[in-house]
């Protein structure tokens, strides 16, 4: 079994709740937009996972990649920043999720919280939000999860307040 913090467009702020929301999880996946310091903030806190996004600057785009592909227990998952969901994906996306099974699909970048189902390719389909000050959303979000053998189960929504307060 492992347990899961997802969280995206942070865009240079990490709440400090984050750390305890997470304190539990085996593992960090970050779904681009970090900004300055963030990786360097979760990385020594739990292990983690991420992809750039289009805020991203050199540093983050050497450290983590554009398009994440691995096995968590049984169930594949693919991660990008840019991804859309189910019926709008971006033309990358929908290739990939037509020529290579797919468990889990996550993205970033809308700062839309989404968990749904897509039939069209038997994948389960996240995004966590937008857990920065940056942008129009309103409130600031994360996701927990836990994946044990094929199944992706108790997904948590976490609000972390509204953006712009601390």
């Amino acid at each position: 079994m492992t347990r899961i913090g997802l969280i995206s467009d942070t865009h240079g702020f990490l709440h400090d709740a984050v750390f305890k929301h997470f304190e539990q999880c085996d593992e960090i996946w970050h779904a681009g937009d970090f900004g300055p310091g963030v990786a360097e903030q979760l990385a020594p806190f739990k292990p983690l996972k991420g992809v750039f996004g289009n805020i991203d600057d050199n540093e983050i785009r050497h450290q983590f990649p554009e398009t994440l592909r691995w096995q968590c227990e049984d169930v594949p998952v693919l991660m990008t920043h840019i991804g859309g969901y189910p019926g709008k994906y971006a033309p990358a996306v929908r290739k990939e999720l037509a020529t290579t099974p797919t468990g889990l699909f996550i993205c970033g970048h809308s700062h839309i919280l989404k968990v749904m189902y897509d039939k069209k390719y038997a994948c389960l389909h996240m995004n966590p939000g937008a857990a920065g000050n940056q942008g129009w959303h309103q409130m600031r979000t994360l996701l927990r999860f836990t994946i044990d053998g094929k199944e992706i189960k108790d997904c948590e929504v976490i609000e972390l307040g509204r953006r712009g307060v601390r």
